[in-house]
């Protein structure tokens, strides 16, 4: 079993690997690594490159699969013209934070940074003037260069929290659950593109990439709200912007938490759409779990862009480490927890038994 210390860090280099949707390459190729000198693991990639993890041996349990995402918002190099650098951006960030911004490639392990000279939000592209002339190549990946600054005790700040910590959690509850014969039906779907339109996700519910008995978990990153703040628990999340989960599901993880006494909380996370939504609008049982995160999408100030009043700084996101550790607790209770009966339904049972002479 890994220790804390371990798997603080396996966080910190998958956050601050270079990714972006359809070129998820280096995240792929440390997860390969991970599971090879795992003997008792399988991996599995589908036909849209999605990475399936699974305990071998004898399980008779239906699946719970942890669910997290391979790529973040980045810069696709398209096209280079010199130190002209033309790039899709692959991702959904504000037009402001696009304004003379500064970019980052990286070239044989080299930084090579430039500025946005032009930018079209409509169609997702635009030009980097480089600040020299570099070997950069269409498919390359771009990243925000980030201002250096302090990060509060007991935070964590990296490029792309969003979904890698996800991706670390989902990982270092596996590494865990391998030991425990109960937790012998518990795997990990890692996919890819989600930052364009859930689409690895989709990919996997249409082929039947996973079992449709499996009972999913999309673990995440979800922007920090008044109602969910960083530093006050992992999240069990009843719903996101697009639809709300599973009850069943959501009802068994929250009395599991409750049960243990881990510290949580239980919100409907609506700054974005996650992967659970697609699941479950494709016929799984889904649910969500999710960390509360600083600079969503790597856009400081957000919310006073949003209002108006602030200025559009590009910043690393940010996580609690104590959260983190939770989200990892979180999913070994939940991945206990979904094989249960909702309590709830006996309880309003025995009620209605008691005052049911009331509708006589």
């Amino acid at each position: 079993m890994a220790s804390k210390a371990i798997t603080e860090k396996w966080l910190a280099q998958l956050t601050h690997l270079p990714t972006a949707s359809g070129r998820e390459d280096e995240v792929i190729a440390w997860v390969k690594t991970w599971v090879s000198r795992r003997a008792d693991l399988k991996l599995t990639i589908d036909t849209g490159g999605n990475i399936l993890i699974t305990q071998k041996g004898r399980n008779r349990r239906d699946p719970v699969t942890a669910v997290a995402h391979m790529d973040h918002p980045a810069f696709v190099v398209s096209e280079v013209e010199g130190r002209s650098v033309h790039y899709e951006f692959r991702g959904n960030v504000n037009p402001e934070y696009f304004t003379d911004a500064r970019v980052e490639f990286r070239v044989a392990g080299a930084a090579v940074r430039g500025r946005v000279a032009q930018h079209d939000s409509g169609a997702g592209v635009g030009v980097v003037r480089l600040d020299r002339a570099a070997g950069l190549q269409p498919g390359d990946i771009g990243m925000w260069a980030f201002r250096r600054r302090s990060v509060p005790a007991g935070r964590f700040a990296a490029p792309a929290c969003d979904d890698l910590a996800g991706v670390a959690a989902s990982l270092a509850a596996l590494d865990r659950a391998r030991g425990n014969a109960e937790l012998r039906h518990f795997s990990v779907l890692l996919t890819r593109a989600e930052e364009v339109g859930l689409v690895g996700a989709i990919h996997a519910a249409r082929t039947g990439s996973i079992p449709l008995t499996s009972r999913l978990f999309s673990v995440e990153t979800s922007r920090e709200l008044p109602q969910a703040r960083i530093g006050d628990g992992p999240i069990i999340r009843v719903g996101d912007a697009m639809t709300v989960f599973d009850r069943e599901l959501t009802n068994l993880v929250t009395m599991g938490a409750r049960a243990t006494g881990l510290k949580h909380q239980r919100k409907l996370m609506s700054g974005g759409g996650c992967e659970a939504s697609a699941f479950g609008l494709f016929g799984y049982r889904a649910t969500g779990i999710c960390l509360a995160l600083g600079n969503w999408h790597n856009r400081g100030n957000l919310s006073a862009v949003e209002a108006g009043t602030g200025e559009a700084i590009p910043m690393t996101e940010e996580i609690s480490l104590d959260d983190f550790h939770g989200l990892v607790e979180l999913l070994l209770v939940a991945a206990g927890a979904v094989d249960g009966v909702d309590p709830q339904v006996a309880s309003l049972s025995r009620g209605y038994e008691q005052m049911r002479r009331y509708l006589t």
